[in-house]
């Protein structure tokens, strides 16, 4: 897997994010007969190929922008998106507390438009191997191109599988060899089955469901398997500050919530944790309990097949723009 923020001047095909007048950006791949366009006048591409990172250039209106490559959150949140990704802050999260490691064996479900694959790859180094389960293709259609375009390449530790995880899992991998899984769909309990059998004894795994419904639900029936430690659950709220001189406040909007996280680890076959004394309580939902907290009930949007065809289209022409850079990087080593 080749250096996913290379050193040195820019290059064509290179994703470059920039900051212009009152911190707007905008974040483009760069061409040749590139033109970066705003109503504060007009950008040529070339300004910047050959140039540093963090290079600043001036275009036709006198304005200055800074030029750099985005970081990993950068990219992520930026990319063409064909499902909602998994926001950075709580990627970051799962990485630490699946505690995904180099060399690490991790299974993805689903893949979405590729920005919690970017976490994971990342996490596990050269010696490991994810495996994303997504059941759209043209989701992971999307999730392929973005992963290209942020490495230069498609990782050869990573793979997709199109299907179902509660079909696919049992024929990807023997019982016991998965290091971590991660869950990232809409009921995650219907394959916690096929999930234990996959992992080895103290595997982890994570899910990001988004309503108190589905928290609940994955949550009483990993206890009721009897194959887990009791789960644990938590969400993660970031707020921006703003610092300047005294003026030291938190900032006005903030990042809430997006979802919760709930970590569990595979026992040793035939081990019995010790009891855990917990008040009675509700702890069983049917289908028309989970059917009031769907993404659509609480007013989450599916986006539309030409909107997502759009986006496949992008995400493909980025990719092909990271191939080229990639190329000339390739074209420049071999000449030193």
């Amino acid at each position: 897997m080749s250096a996913n923020r290379p050193r040195g001047p820019f290059r064509e095909g290179d994703r470059v994010q920039l900051t212009g007048p009152k911190g707007r950006m905008h974040t483009i791949t760069l061409r040749a007969d590139g033109e970066l366009h705003t109503h504060h006048g007009v950008l040529k591409h070339t300004q910047l190929i050959g140039q540093p990172d963090g290079s600043v250039v001036t275009n036709s209106g006198g304005h200055d922008y800074l030029a750099l490559r985005p970081l990993l959150r950068d990219f992520a949140m930026s990319m063409p998106r064909g499902a909602a990704i998994v926001y950075p802050k709580d990627s970051a999260q799962i990485v630490m507390q699946a505690d995904i490691f180099p060399g690490a064996v991790v299974v993805e479900a689903g893949v979405g438009s590729g920005a919690l694959s970017l976490a994971l790859l990342r996490a596990i180094g050269h010696e490991g191997r994810l495996t994303s389960f997504e059941r759209r293709e043209d989701f992971a259609e999307v999730a392929r191109a973005n992963v290209e375009t942020f490495f230069g390449e498609t990782p050869d530790t990573w793979s997709v599988v199109v299907g179902d995880l509660g079909e696919e899992l049992p024929a990807q991998f023997e019982d016991g060899t998965v290091d971590r899984v991660v869950l990232d769909m809409l009921a995650p309990w219907e394959c916690m089955d096929v999930v234990a059998d996959a992992l080895a004894p103290g595997g982890v795994v994570i899910c990001y469901v988004a309503t108190a419904t589905q928290l609940s639900r994955v949550a009483e029936y990993i206890r009721g398997t009897g194959l887990f430690t009791d789960p644990d659950a938590s969400e993660t709220m970031v707020r921006g500050w703003h610092v300047e001189g005294l003026a030291v406040r938190p900032d006005h909007r903030m990042v809430a919530h997006t979802g919760f996280l709930l970590t569990a680890r595979r026992l040793a076959p035939g081990a019995v944790p010790p009891e855990v004394k917990r008040r009675a309580s509700k702890s069983s939902y049917g289908d028309e309990d989970v059917e009031l907290w769907t993404p659509g009930a609480v007013g989450d949007r599916e986006i539309t097949d030409k909107n997502l065809r759009k986006r496949v289209r992008e995400a493909q022409k980025a990719a092909n723009g990271a191939r080229t850079a990639a190329a000339s990087r390739e074209g420049d080593s071999a000449s030193e």
